[in-house]
């Protein structure tokens, strides 16, 4: 027997095409994206938790929803019905999609040498890319929404659906290229 996610979309279609993040992007079966945080205590545990879930954990980053994990389950599980009706896709492969398109490739760190500051450039881990292509997207989304006529659900699907597409648009693929553009000047 295999479970769905919110009772509605088969993960088994999904397919990951960037290779850095394969072992990164948890694509479990499950019925519904809540581990009441056991992964925290281990290091990298998380990338063992399932890109559903993750996402729902950066939506309540935010003042506004901190701590109120039913309220981000659904904003999630709304956006996927939206991005279903829009695109006709399985919304999880539209999820991986826009996570692979918005995960950036480099970044910069400050290095002190001799008392003056550098920035040098550095590869991203995979860990991090998808941390940060969770947190681009999500920002994106409330800040859209944020004092708008519009639902966070429907900026969310927007914002899932544009960086899929790699669409400039999109908050989170500007953000990438900026973080890449910054660490191409540093080298």
């Amino acid at each position: 027997m295999s479970f769905k996610v919110f009772d509605k979309w088969d993960l088994e279609e999904v397919k990951i095409e960037d290779l850095g993040l394969v072992n990164y992007v948890c694509l479990d079966e499950i019925l519904v994206p809540h581990t009441l945080g056991r992964h925290v205590k281990r290091q990298f545990a998380k990338s063992r938790v399932s890109i559903v879930e993750r996402l729902i954990n950066k939506i309540m980053r935010t003042e506004r929803n901190s701590g109120k994990k039913n309220k981000a389950y659904n904003i999630v599980k709304d956006s996927m019905d939206i991005i279903n009706k829009r695109s006709k896709q399985n919304p999880l492969q539209v999820l991986v999609k826009a996570v692979e398109n918005t995960a950036p490739r480099e970044e910069t760190t400050r290095i002190k040498y001799g008392g003056i500051g550098y920035q040098v450039a550095v590869d991203i881990a995979p860990q991090r890319r998808v941390d940060l292509s969770l947190g681009f997207l999500t920002k994106g989304a409330l800040q859209s929404s944020f004092k708008r006529k519009r639902t966070v659900e429907e900026c969310l699907a927007d914002e899932l659906l544009l960086a899929a597409e790699y669409d400039t648009r999109s908050f989170a693929i500007q953000k990438k290229e900026e973080k890449e553009r910054v660490a191409r000047s540093a080298h």
